[in-house]
């Protein structure tokens, strides 16, 4: 069953979802992240079925997040990579893994322990703001509409905040 398309939605997490929130994709990313480029790796650490990883496979490669690279010749076999736009979700990812570890931790505590190359540390991932390098949380926002603030769906609270008020 295919799902409910976002294409049209003019929301950036809408758009991001539409290319990467097939329910397999982040699982995917994950594994391509830690070091798995080959298919039958990824199915099997994954227990997912050859046909739907296929589908998620060209789907993230379509989007251009994953490459593949050739590595077999006969019979010719491919390995897949991230793209620098797939390194870029990585935070992401990371972002998601650090509230699980909070808020859905797995029997065991938490799968992953994150060290931190330049300084050696283990860390947790968080958000920060790019400008101050200050700490992010959702009451430390203050959301204005964008250039893409448009009439539609996704944005419409947006919109209404962007368009002049009536005297």
């Amino acid at each position: 069953m295919r799902r409910t398309s976002f294409g049209q939605m003019h929301c950036s997490i809408a758009q991001t979802l539409d290319v990467v929130g097939e329910w397999w994709s982040p699982l995917i990313l994950r594994d391509i992240y830690m070091g798995l480029h080959r298919f039958d790796d990824i199915a099997q650490n994954l227990e997912i079925s050859r046909n739907l990883l296929t589908r998620r496979l060209t789907d993230l490669v379509t989007h251009g997040i994953l490459e593949r690279r050739k590595y077999q010749d006969r019979p010719a076999r491919y390995g897949y990579h991230l793209t620098e736009s797939g390194r870029e979700l990585v935070p992401a990812l990371l972002l998601l893994m650090a509230w699980g570890d909070r808020r859905a931790t797995p029997p065991g505590g938490p799968p992953v322990r994150l060290i931190h190359r330049d300084c050696g540390e283990e860390f947790t991932p968080t958000a920060s703001c790019s400008h101050c390098g200050g700490s992010v949380g959702a009451d430390d926002i203050t959301l204005l509409p964008g250039p893409g603030a448009a009439e539609g769906p996704g944005t419409r609270l947006l919109h209404r905040r962007a368009a002049p008020t009536p005297p």
